[in-house]
């Protein structure tokens, strides 16, 4: 039905005859002649309809936004004064000698001139995707995995596909359930990731896998987490972190290169403790040169008792925030951010504005002066090296309150004071996790997952001191968004049982849910890595948009309902009855 996309058209094809299937995008009638934008996936080029032509111009004299046309005709060049150069295809167009209506449109419920309401464009999905931008992301995503099938076929890997109906596994979100038929009153788990099956694989001695997977966790959403989301599943077989990292990091400098032309740095390493100790997160964004800076050692003369009860507790943290440029804040948003950062737990935060550094104390303002000497003003704004024009935000409490809160409160300012450089790309590693963090009742959980591997820690080691274990884990950050994380995982089944164990897993429910992995390991289990991206916030990062739900085509909402199907949708009870089941 067509011999060229609209958005393709260029000087190669002027005074050639082209056939062009797509949508009104716009529509102008001027009487003597007729004028459309026509829209493809490709893009739009501009239509015109002439009297020269009068059966095919009074059919155009019918047409109407998003009525779906096929057009013939020919390609012409454009005069100098009528080319739009905010076009690609601008500098020619198409004289319609035939048209044809495939199917007229109602009047559509989005305006695709204006910024829609995102709960319409959910709704009206189908529609929302005609639009350039949109089809271009989806585009990008496409040539996005195509790149990656491609590096990870080059690199040797085997794409693999594992089970969709799998067992229930602990992966730090609840998991979707789905009853069985054939067997009343049991359930499949929908997969968190394939971490288990593709453990098996390197056990298989498949050596190097990859999967781009369907994953699925039933948890609070935001705009970079969806219900269900894809994976870049990856495992390999002898290879060490270190190896696993350098090759994954050649994989996102050959999409950066070829999405967006850009050459990114080589990654810097961090270890976890040193990113949470300088930027309050352990994904931190680097564009943010703002850091956190430590300065008990600057107060301890300071007589305060809201930094002195800190100043002589082990687990107390006292912190400063340098505001580059932030004396200019009025008090209603300093006010603000304080009451921002309450919401993390912290309650000790206090300022100082720098206005003339070089005259010590009368060049400052701060609810503390009455606090302040020139000796302790002196250490604080060398430690911090604080300039006119500067605020310092200084907070003392519990060591997490003050790196959540004031980690946080980074990032917010950052953005808001347009301080982080937007145009750059930072990524890192984050290494060196606790393996295990302890939860409110005082038991461990897994930073991770229960199947990572100590880093250089003996059984014995593990069993008398589990809180001090390093994870042989590796993160890797772009902009202060996690995009991948991995480890190498545990290849001998004590170590694995040892690490149930811990975890307060009875032999029970390790038989019952892990049995298969223990069994297996006992069979010559080679060393093994590696690690999964997530591919929805890759595209979202490599097509400039700040929400997944962009370039995902049928999305969720943030209440995890599909607004084009109107799902999850309420059971016949007869369908319950086949399944053992009722509400």
């Amino acid at each position: 039905m067509r011999t060229a996309y609209c958005g393709t058209l260029n000087h190669t094809y002027i005074d050639q005859k082209v056939t062009l299937c797509g949508w009104v995008h716009r529509y102008r009638n001027l009487g003597s002649l007729i004028f459309i934008d026509m829209r493809d996936r490709e893009g739009i080029v501009q239509v015109f309809f002439s009297p020269d032509y009068p059966q095919t111009f009074c059919v155009a004299g019918e047409l109407r936004n998003e009525f779906c046309i096929q057009v013939i005709g020919n390609v012409c060049i454009r005069t100098e004064k009528n080319k739009n150069r905010s076009m690609p295809t601008g500098d020619i167009e198409v004289c319609a000698t035939n048209l044809s209506i495939i199917t007229r449109s109602e009047s559509v419920p989005l305006d695709f001139s204006k910024n829609n309401n995102e709960d319409i464009r959910l709704k009206y999905r189908y529609l929302d995707l005609r639009r350039p931008e949109m089809a271009n992301r989806l585009k990008a995503r496409s040539r996005i995995t195509s790149i990656v099938r491609q590096f990870m076929e080059k690199s040797g890997f085997l794409d693999i596909e594992t089970p969709v109906l799998t067992k229930l596994t602990p992966e730090g979100a609840r998991n979707y359930l789905v009853p069985s038929r054939c067997h009343i009153g049991k359930f499949y788990s929908l997969p968190q990731s394939p971490q288990l099956f593709k453990q098996l694989l390197m056990i298989s001695g498949v050596d190097r896998y990859y999967q781009i997977a369907k994953c699925f966790r039933d948890e609070d959403l935001r705009s970079d987490r969806q219900p269900e989301f894809t994976q870049i599943d990856v495992e390999t077989s002898f290879m060490s972190a270190q190896e696993v990292m350098a090759l994954m990091e050649s994989l996102v400098h050959t999409l950066w290169q070829k999405i967006k032309s850009v050459s990114l740095h080589n990654f810097p390493v961090m270890t976890f403790a040193e990113s949470r100790r300088r930027y309050g997160s352990d994904k931190p964004d680097l564009r943010n040169p703002m850091e956190l800076i430590d300065i008990a050692d600057c107060i301890k003369k300071m007589e305060f008792l809201g930094f002195s009860k800190p100043l002589n507790n082990a687990t107390d943290r006292i912190t400063a925030l340098r505001v580059p440029g932030g004396a200019g804040l009025t008090r209603k948003q300093i006010e603000c951010y304080i009451k921002f950062c309450k919401n993390y737990g912290l309650n000790g935060i206090s300022w100082i504005k720098i206005y003339h550094r070089s005259t010590g104390l009368s060049g400052i303002s701060s609810p503390l002066i009455k606090h302040l000497n020139e000796e302790i003003i002196g250490k604080l704004l060398d430690r911090t090296t604080a300039i006119d024009g500067d605020i310092i935000f200084l907070a003392a409490d519990l060591e997490d309150a003050v790196t959540n809160a004031l980690g946080a409160l980074r990032i917010k300012i950052g953005n808001e004071l347009k301080i982080n450089n937007n145009s750059a790309w930072e990524p890192l590693w984050i290494v060196d996790f606790p393996m295990f963090t302890v939860d409110e009742q005082g038991d461990l959980t897994p930073m991770h997952h229960p199947f990572t591997a100590p880093q250089l820690m003996s059984i014995d080691q593990l069993r008398k001191e589990p809180e001090t274990a390093i994870a042989n884990a590796y993160d890797m950050v772009i902009n202060g968004h996690e995009v991948c994380g991995g480890s190498v995982r545990i290849n001998e089944w004590i170590m694995q049982k040892t690490v149930f164990d811990l975890l307060g897993i009875s032999q029970d429910e390790q038989n019952q849910k892990f049995g298969f992995l223990l069994e297996a390991l006992k069979f010559g289990a080679p060393p093994h890595a590696g690690l999964a991206f997530g591919l929805d916030r890759l595209v979202m990062l490599l097509t400039d948009s700040d929400n997944i739900r962009d370039v995902i085509a049928f999305p969720k909402t943030t209440s995890a309902i599909c607004p084009v199907t109107d799902a999850p949708y309420t059971v016949n009870p007869l369908l319950l009855m086949e399944l053992g089941m009722k509400t």
